[in-house]
C-alpha cells in the first residue's frame, strides 16, 4: 500500500524536485524579441531523407544548403554547437534577394542590425574591412548588398563546421540509418541543445 510521499527518504524527494525542474526547463520556449521575429526563417519541417541525399552531402556542401533535408540536418548541427546565426544570416541574405526594391532598404537595415554591426544579436564573423564595405551597401541597398559578407559566411561553414558537421554523430547516424520512420537519434549533449528545436531533425530513411 502507497505510504505517500512523506515516506520516501529526503533523497529522494529532492532528486524528483530536480528532476521535475529540468523537465520544466527544457519545455520552456521563450519567443524572440520582435526585431528577431521577421528575420528567422521557419525551418522546413523535413520528414524523411533519402540516403541518395546523404551521400551527396558528402561530396559538396552546397549539396547540403541547397537541400531541404541537409540544410535542417545542418542547422539542426549548428544550433548544438550555438553557431546558428550563421545559416540564419545566410538565409536571411536568400530572402533579402528575393525581395522587391521598394523594401530592400528596410530589410537590409534590419539584417545589418541583426547580423553584421558589431554586438548585433545575433553577430556573424566578419573582417572589419567586409562589416565597413556592407554598411556602405546600405545606402543603395541594391541586390547585391551582402553579396560579400554572405560569401564569407558560406566560405566560413564550409571549411569549419561543414567539415565537423561530416564527422557528427548525427551526420553519421543520417548515412547509416536503415528506411524508418524514427527521427534520428542524437547523442545526449546535443538533445539537449536541441531540445527547442526537435522540429529542425529530419526523419531517417
Amino acid at each position: 500500500m502507497c505510504k505517500g510521499l512523506a515516506a520516501l527518504p529526503a533523497t529522494c524527494l529532492k532528486s524528483a524536485k530536480d528532476i521535475k525542474h529540468r523537465i520544466g526547463f527544457l519545455l520552456q520556449k521563450p519567443d524572440p524579441p520582435p526585431d528577431q521575429k521577421a528575420l528567422k526563417e521557419k525551418a522546413p519541417e523535413v520528414k524523411r531523407v533519402e540516403s541518395v541525399d546523404v551521400e551527396k552531402w558528402k561530396s559538396s556542401f552546397n549539396n547540403v544548403i541547397n537541400n531541404e533535408a541537409g540544410q535542417a540536418a545542418f542547422t539542426a548541427f549548428l544550433k548544438s554547437e550555438f553557431s546558428e546565426e550563421n545559416i540564419q544570416f545566410w538565409s536571411a541574405c536568400e530572402d533579402y534577394k528575393k525581395t522587391s526594391a521598394d523594401k530592400r532598404p528596410v530589410k537590409a537595415s534590419q539584417i545589418f542590425n541583426q547580423y553584421v554591426e558589431m554586438d548585433s544579436p545575433n553577430e556573424v564573423n566578419l573582417d572589419s574591412a567586409t562589416r565597413e564595405e556592407t554598411r556602405r551597401n546600405l545606402m543603395s541597398a541594391d541586390v547585391t548588398c551582402f553579396d560579400e559578407a554572405q560569401s564569407k559566411i558560406i566560405h566560413l561553414m564550409e571549411k569549419d563546421s561543414y567539415r565537423r558537421f561530416l564527422k557528427s554523430k548525427l551526420f553519421l547516424e543520417l548515412s547509416q540509418s536503415p528506411v524508418g520512420s524514427t527521427r534520428c537519434g542524437l547523442d545526449r549533449g546535443v538533445k539537449r541543445n536541441l531540445s527547442n528545436s526537435s522540429h529542425l531533425l529530419p526523419f531517417c530513411a
